[in-house]
Parts: C-alpha cells; structure tokens; sequence
C-alpha cells in the first residue's frame, strides 16, 4: 500500500492550525484527539480476546511470545517485554522483543534498519524463535503502517513453522494482516502531527500490548484476584507491596503478612501456608501440583 494512502499519514483537518494556537487550546486540542484511541481499541477487543486465549494455550505448552517491530513500534515492544519479568515473575525469556537496529535503536534513531525484510527474519531465527522444540512460540509484529517491510519479513519466516502469529497495527486491511494467523487494527485515524505514529498510534499500541501481557499472565495463573501473586521481591518497595498482598489475600495483619513471606520466600507460597494452614514445603508441593496457579489451588482445596 503507498504511504499517502495510510490514514496514519493523512493530514488532520481539526489540527492543521495547531501551531497557531495559544498553549493551553493547543493541548485541549491534543488531548481531543487522543481520547479517541481508547474508543478505536474497543472496536477491537474481540481480536485482542481471540489473541490472548491463543497466546495463555501456548504458553500453557511450554510457548513463549517474541514481538518484533522497528522505531516506536520496537521500543513499545521492548518495554512491554522488559516489565513482564519482574512483574509476574517468568523467565526472561519468555517474552523476547526485537527492535531493528537492535539495542541501540532504543536510543538512537535507526529508521533505515526497517527496510530489509531479510533482516526481520535473520532477527527473529538468531533469537531462536520456534527452534529446539519450541513450536509453541508467538510472533506479534508490530508496525502501526502496517507494511514495515523488516516486520513482514519476520512475519514471513515465522509462518514456516507451526507458530502463531498476530499483526498488530494502525490501519485497516494492511499487509501485515494478511501476513498473520490474527490481525488487531484499532484505527486511530490521522496524527495530531501529520505522520507522528508514536502519538496516537503509539497510545493505541501500548494499550494492546499492556492487555495483551496481563490478558496471557491473568489467564495462565499469576493473578489471585487482581493481586500480582507472582511479583518479584526486589527492593523496599516491592518487598512492602508483597506484604500488602498477603494481608489482602488472608485476612491477616501486615506484621504476620511480613513473617508469613520470610517464612515462605514467595507471595504465593506464603498466601497458601496461611490459607490451608500447612508448613512451606506442603505448600511449595501443592502449588507445583497446580503448576503455580493459586486460583486454581485454593478453588479446590478450600
């Protein structure tokens, strides 16, 4: 598709005088336009839904989730993976992204890198993806365009295995959605700034990728409730909201939350110990039974 025809490249009639305007109409303006982002992920929520059941089934199987993308659409995707880790406690590298430019390309621009489909590929195979058993493995490729030839490139490479793939853009009927098993397109129309897809198409892909991370970590076990059970213990901080947890869990006092997670090492662990009343092995062992999954556990030992 050319360029001119993307709505994400078309001139925005409300902002054409943009820079005409006093400080404060100037940002009501722009705040205007990005209240309608959350109304164009909602006409796609049943994409988004069919995505995370695929995705939570193949995690389920032993898949992991690669996003790949290039410029703003890369960094989303490194920034969403990075923060799943240490929020829901998986490997690192269950959720890989790659970025055309690689690692530099997080701070310094490297446009050009998103030209070469071969590359896209030659990423996403060095990364690993669905080699050594790992043909469970998700590719979301992200490019609010829709047409970044370095993300169809991997798209393409990732089609030749038993993987799921899922294109996530801002634009209607792109390539990338006929290059993918699932397309989401929430269609967030022209830019305050005539091109600027790390605006509003931006907005639009963060709040994807947050629904898609925590839709797959809901719906394979590492949310009690809305509790983050699986959260790392790191730092004061995290230590203190770990405590909280627990309290809210069991009922108990944030002193006896603070004694049951020395006691227990881990949040769930603890949360167990309390609730079946039984010491932390006894826990660590039914939480294994249940590959982890607290909800599970608790629903059918309570």
């Amino acid at each position: 598709m050319n360029l001119a025809a993307l709505t994400t490249e078309a001139r925005n009639s409300r902002t054409e005088h943009i820079d005409q305007l006093p400080t404060l109409d100037m940002l009501r303006l722009i705040n205007d336009e990005d209240a309608k982002v959350a109304a164009a992920v909602t006409i796609v929520l049943p994409d988004i839904a069919k995505a995370i059941d695929a995705i939570a089934q193949r995690f389920n199987n032993g898949g992991r989730l690669f996003y790949i993308g290039a410029g703003t659409s890369g960094r989303l995707g490194v920034l969403d993976a990075s923060e799943c880790p240490p929020t829901f406690s998986v490997p690192a590298d269950f959720f890989h992204a790659i970025i055309a430019g690689g690692d530099t390309a997080l701070r310094k621009s490297s446009e050009q890198s998103e030209d070469s489909p071969e590359q896209g590929a030659a990423d996403l195979a060095a990364a690993g993806f669905a080699q050594n058993g790992n043909e469970q493995d998700t590719l979301i490729g992200i490019a609010a365009s829709g047409r970044t030839p370095y993300v169809l490139g991997a798209l393409a490479y990732a089609r030749k295995f038993d993987a799921l793939t899922i294109a996530l853009t801002c634009v209607p009927d792109s390539q990338m959605a006929g290059a993918a098993d699932i397309s989401i397109a929430p269609i967030t129309g022209p830019e305050i700034l005539t091109g600027s897809t790390r605006m509003k198409a931006g907005t639009a892909t963060k709040l994807v990728l947050n629904m898609i991370s925590t839709g797959v970590m809901i719906k394979t076990g590492a949310v009690y409730g809305n509790l983050m059970v699986n959260m790392q213990t790191t730092n004061a901080k995290l230590v203190d909201r770990a405590e909280r947890i627990i309290a809210a869990a069991t009922g108990v006092d944030q002193a006896a939350a603070a004694r049951l997670l020395s006691e227990g090492g881990t949040i769930k662990t603890a949360i167990v110990m309390q609730k079946l009343s039984i010491d932390r092995h006894a826990a660590e062992a039914k939480l294994a039974a249940y590959k982890g999954n607290l909800s599970a556990l608790l629903n059918q030992n309570l």
